[in-house]
């Protein structure tokens, strides 16, 4: 499916063109019909050789419902730009026209209509010099009659080749679906429409709103049929059933759960949608975005880049495209999401040294780690961000990302804490209280040579040895480096330059560790011992984890009592063992 918005002068004929080409009148209120003006959006079907199922979106062009006129146009991907061959170039085809480029509508049709009652070429030519302005340049011309009909069917075949060359979004993206219309229908309960951009919904699907409160999708329709499924661009309406959430509301988002961020303050880029228009932005405009609008507290931080705080959040996107108006002078900027979770302004310079930061994002995935230097892989996948593949030299935690340059300098900071605590090391929760990280997780994965991290503690190298007992133990690593269960004898150990001092000093500094007299291995060998029996079938022998650990029974029988000790396995009655879930703290039944 595609959808098409209306847009021009009140009384230019848009209403009469969309009739016309679908057979079907968008104007269903009974006022409208009276007054031969839109006032509420309209909505009206056809099929198109070649491209198939064609939704238009018909929108008021009285300057009294712009708000209205903006809910439709939003969330849409195509335009049919409609001009009067009988009437001068007028304001709202302009504005109309500017919100199009302001929100980065870059498929569409100039139509000059009413060619039955005057020359159409003036209108056309003044329309092709404020188009090729905007990013609609280049759009192809129609002239046409509604009235006679003349150019209708050239107008088919120029929308379908336009429709064509639009790509095709993402059905497994996230679903956005902005809700234009509510209204509640006896006997099946709650239905709302709305335009879906992108994604797939589907009868059975529960959608939410930004607060978490979800609504079951009872029923589907597009272009007046009944669906079980449909992807974007498509026009839906949803049967929500009887018992829909009373916040769903026009200028309401259903969203995909848990998929978008409640941004209450967003950084973007401003631009005049009228070239030269130079209106200074009001600290109180409103924003418009999808079937919504917001009043926002406008904060200049540098030149183009503001930080918008929203009187009501919103599910903000990077990239997302909006329109920022000033309802006073009725002057419109085009504004692009850059950051819908900045960070705050609390320091004298911040504002300048964030619109320096905003100005080096491209929207690639390098740059907005380079700017965090931190984030949830979770927080950038919600905000927009393409999260795989990562670019060399991401240090990952979990679901901690952090940039390269970042990552290094938290190393030198760690080194200088691993080395000033000498012999004993320090804990990642210390560092990471030191250096301001949220989780120690994230010092972990800091840990390089000549760092290591043993019994719980990050060291750095051996400091602190004396250099023939930290000779004696690099020797004890590289013997256990590819059998890391095969634990040297007591002749070894003493071959290695390893005595009963030497091995209380490195197991009391957690270099290693002693499992009984005369068996050492080193401090992560219970780690990689769990791994290695959580892979048997459960429970296990002690022969079968002696032959799975590769080792002997002097050295299994040891680190196996280690391990029911520290609770990582449990010893049934029958002398067999468990790996304890990881998940709970009470054994295995």
């Amino acid at each position: 499916m595609h959808v098409v918005a209306t847009a021009g002068h009140v009384d230019h004929g848009k209403s009469t063109l969309v009739r016309a080409l679908t057979g079907t009148d968008p104007d269903r209120l009974e006022e409208e019909r009276r007054r031969g003006l839109s006032i509420e959006l309209g909505y009206a079907w056809t099929e198109l050789a070649g491209v198939g199922e064609v939704a238009f979106v018909d929108v008021p062009g009285h300057q009294r419902f712009l708000a209205t006129t903006l809910a439709g146009v939003g969330p849409v991907p195509v335009a049919m730009l409609v001009v009067a061959a009988d009437d001068p170039w007028m304001p709202q085809a302009a504005e109309h026209l500017a919100a199009l480029d302001a929100l980065g509508v870059r498929h569409g049709v100039v139509v000059v209509t009413r060619s039955d009652l005057a020359d159409p070429e003036p209108a056309l030519t003044r329309a092709r010099a404020a188009v090729d302005r905007t990013g609609l340049a280049g759009a192809p011309a129609v002239v046409v009659s509604g009235r006679t009909g003349v150019g209708l069917d050239e107008l088919r075949r120029t929308m379908a080749g336009v429709l064509a060359a639009v790509p095709e979004p993402d059905p497994a993206a996230d679903v956005r679906l902005w809700v234009d219309r509510r209204f509640h229908i006896r006997g099946a309960g709650t239905v709302v429409t709305g335009t879906l951009p992108a994604g797939t919904v589907a009868v059975g699907d529960s959608l939410a709103l930004l607060d978490g409160v979800e609504a079951r999708v009872r029923g589907l329709e597009a272009l007046g049929r009944p669906r079980q499924r449909v992807s974007g661009v498509a026009r839906v309406a949803l049967d929500l059933g009887g018992h829909a959430p009373a916040g769903v509301e026009r200028g309401t988002a259903l969203l995909t759960p848990g998929a978008f961020v409640a941004a209450t303050a967003v950084d973007v880029v401003l631009r005049d949608a009228v070239p030269g228009s130079g209106g200074r932005v009001p600290e109180r405009p409103v924003l418009h975005l999808g079937s919504t609008l917001v009043g926002v507290h406008a904060r200049p931080l540098g030149k183009d880049y503001y930080r918008l705080t929203l009187d009501t959040a919103l599910p903000l996107r990077v990239g997302d495209r909006a329109i920022l108006r000033d309802p006073g002078s009725r002057t419109i900027w085009g504004a692009t999401v850059l950051d819908p979770q900045p960070p705050g302004l609390h320091r004298r310079g911040a504002a300048a040294a964030r619109a320096e930061a905003l100005g080096a994002l491209d929207g690639t995935i390098e740059a907005e780690l380079a700017t965090r230097g931190l984030v949830r892989r979770t927080l950038l996948r919600r905000i927009g961000m393409p999260v795989s593949p990562l670019p060399a030299g991401v240090v990952t935690a979990g679901d901690w990302l952090l940039a390269p340059a970042r990552a290094e300098e938290l190393r030198s900071r760690l080194a200088a804490l691993a080395e000033a605590a000498g012999v004993g090391g320090v804990t990642p929760a210390a560092v990471a209280h030191e250096l301001g990280l949220p989780d120690p997780a994230i010092v972990d994965a800091l840990v390089t040579t000549p760092l290591r991290s043993e019994g719980g503690r990050i060291r750095s190298g051996d400091a602190g040895l004396p250099a023939g007992l930290a000779a004696a133990l690099d020797a004890l690593r590289a013997q256990l480096a590819d059998a890391p269960f095969a634990a040297p004898t007591a002749e070894e150990l003493q071959a290695l330059g390893l005595d009963a001092g030497g091995i209380a000093v490195l197991h009391r500094d957690g270099h290693l560790l002693r499992l009984a007299p005369g068996v050492v291995l080193l401090p992560d060998s219970p780690a990689l011992a769990l791994e290695v029996l959580s892979r048997l079938p459960q429970p296990f022998t002690t022969s079968a984890a002696r032959q799975a650990l590769a080792t002997s029974r002097r050295v299994v029988l040891p680190l196996l009592a280690h391990l029911d000790a520290t609770g990582r396995t449990v010893r049934l009655p029958d002398d067999t063992r468990t790996v304890r879930d990881r998940g709970s703290d009470r054994p295995p039944a």
